[in-house]
Order: structure tokens, then C-alpha cells, then sequence
């Protein structure tokens, strides 16, 4: 049987952690976004109708990692040591890779999954004008693949 640790006699609360040693964490997500090859071309040569569309994405990134705990009910405020952001633009789609690390008591995954997920929307909300159709419709837009790559846990 699987024990819910975030309920507690049919309430649901956060995990106390305060028992818990602080060690070194990271972790490591990423998504996909996929544009039409007109969008993907105007992102690649600069020409976006709002501006520089990954230099935004990377600073929407790093402002969601630092906000996680505030949009996640149960997620624990953690320090954060680093935010490193990476984009792979293909010609199909542009991946983002978000890594977080921190010193602390429990894990960063959700802050990676936030940082990338946020960067993907707001990719999306820059070039959301360009990618409609004639009935205001997305055809080929969409995100998907968002998923944690990799987690470290270090030791005290």
C-alpha cells in the first residue's frame, strides 16, 4: 500500500523536514515547445514581434525557479544556489533545459520542472501572434515532453 506523506488524518499538509540534514541537491528538467519553421526561423534570426524570445524565457526561468514554492502549495521555500538554463533549437522545436542547485534538506526537482515549464510558456506567449491561424487556432503549437532528467543528492 503506498503511504500519502502530505495527508495527515484526512488533511493534507507539508512534510516537516526540519530533522533531515542539509546536503548539496540538483536536478536537471526539461520540454519541448513546437513552433511553425517561420516562427522557429524569426526566433533564430531576432526578427520576433516582441522581442528577443529566449532571453526572456531564460530570465521567466530563473524568476519561476526562485517562485516555485509560492505557486506549489506543499513545496518547501529552498535557497538557490544556481540557475542554469540551456536551449536547443531544432527545426521542428526549441528543448529547454532548466538545472537548479541548492544546500538544503529535501529536493529541487519542482523548482526545474517550474523554471522549464515557464520558459516553455512564455516562448509560447512571445510568438503566440505568429503562430495562429486564420480562425485564431494553434495547429502546430504545442509543449510537450516536460520531464525531470536527472536528480543529485550530495552528501553533508
Amino acid at each position: 500500500m503506498v503511504e500519502f506523506t502530505h495527508i495527515e488524518e484526512g488533511h493534507v499538509r507539508m512534510v516537516d523536514v526540519t530533522g533531515k540534514p542539509d546536503v548539496s541537491r540538483s536536478a536537471t528538467a526539461e520540454g519541448k515547445i513546437y513552433l511553425s519553421s517561420e516562427t522557429l526561423a524569426a526566433i533564430r534570426d531576432g526578427t520576433g514581434l516582441k522581442g528577443n524570445v529566449l532571453a526572456t524565457a531564460e530570465v521567466a526561468a530563473i524568476l519561476a525557479v526562485k517562485e516555485t514554492s509560492a505557486i506549489i502549495p506543499m513545496c518547501h521555500p529552498l535557497p538557490i544556489g544556481g540557475v542554469s538554463v540551456g536551449f536547443i533549437e531544432t527545426d521542428e522545436y526549441i528543448n529547454v533545459t532548466v538545472t537548479v542547485k541548492t544546500y538544503g534538506k529535501t529536493g529541487i526537482e519542482m523548482e526545474a520542472l517550474t523554471g522549464v515549464s515557464v520558459a516553455l510558456l512564455t516562448i509560447w506567449d512571445m510568438v503566440k501572434s505568429a503562430e495562429k491561424d486564420e480562425g485564431g487556432q494553434y495547429p502546430t503549437t504545442r509543449i510537450e515532453g516536460i520531464r525531470v532528467l536527472s536528480k543529485e543528492k550530495g552528501t553533508a
